[in-house]
C-alpha cells in the first residue's frame, strides 16, 4: 500500500483511470468535506455501466456493505466496496449535476458540473464518453431519505483523511469528479468550498 502513487484529483475537476481484475482503487477525502461522483463501466464493453438501480435490486438496500458490491446493467459485480473508513454516508440516489442543473438553479453563464467532468475524464483517457453521464456513485454526499419519500440535502459528515477502499471484480474504467457544487445546497459542506481529492491504485 505504501508503495502506490498518491494522485491527485484536483477541485473541480474529473479523472479517469483503468482497473485490472484484483486492482484497488482507494479514494482520499483530505479536507473531509469533499463529495466525489464516481462512475465505473467495463472496459471491455462501455455500455455495461455499473448501475444504482440493479445494485438496489440485487443488494435490497440502498448502499453495499464491505464485501458486498455495485452491480452493471447486466447484473454482474463491478466495483466491491472492500474497506470503508468514514462513517459510510454516501448516496446512491441523486445524478450528477450538469448545466442544465445550474440553469435550474439559476446561475447564469458556465458552470463545471461533474457531467462536464465526467466527459472530459474520458476524453484524456482516450474513450468517447457516451452522450449524457449515467447515475453515479456519491461519496460522501449526504441526502438521506426521510420519512414521506423526502430527500434531505445536508454537510458531509467525512473527516479529513477518511477514505474508500474500491476493488474491481472485472477489468474496468472508473471515473471520479471532485463535485464543484457551490450553490446554495451544503452539498460539500456549509462553506460551499470545493476541494482537491487524492487517489491510489494498487
Amino acid at each position: 500500500m505504501s508503495e502506490a502513487r498518491l494522485e491527485t484529483v484536483p477541485a473541480r475537476r474529473g479523472r479517469a483511470v483503468r482497473l485490472g481484475k484484483g486492482q484497488r482503487l482507494k479514494v482520499i477525502n483530505p479536507h473531509g468535506a469533499q463529495v466525489v461522483d464516481l462512475w465505473a463501466f467495463n472496459a471491455e464493453d462501455k455500455d455495461e455501466l455499473m448501475s444504482m438501480h440493479h445494485t438496489h435490486s440485487t443488494l435490497k438496500r440502498l448502499m453495499p456493505k464491505a464485501g458486498e458490491a455495485f452491480y452493471t446493467y447486466k447484473r454482474r459485480p463491478i466495483l466491491a466496496v472492500d474497506e470503508d473508513h468514514s462513517p459510510g454516508v454516501h448516496d446512491t440516489v441523486l445524478p450528477c449535476c450538469d448545466r442544465f442543473r445550474y440553469v435550474f438553479d439559476g446561475y447564469e453563464g458556465h458552470h463545471d458540473s461533474c457531467a462536464d467532468n465526467f466527459a472530459a475524464a474520458l476524453v484524456e483517457l482516450g474513450i468517447t464518453p457516451p452522450p449524457v453521464a449515467p447515475q453515479p456513485f456519491n461519496l460522501w454526499m449526504n441526502c438521506p431519505v426521510g420519512s414521506g419519500g423526502r430527500i434531505d440535502y445536508l454537510p458531509p459528515v467525512t473527516k479529513p483523511g477518511d477514505y474508500m477502499v474500491l476493488k474491481a471484480e472485472m477489468d474496468c474504467v472508473v471515473i471520479m469528479s471532485a463535485c464543484p457544487y457551490d450553490l446554495d445546497l451544503p452539498i460539500n459542506g456549509p462553506g460551499h468550498k470545493t476541494t482537491e481529492v487524492h487517489y491510489q491504485v494498487y
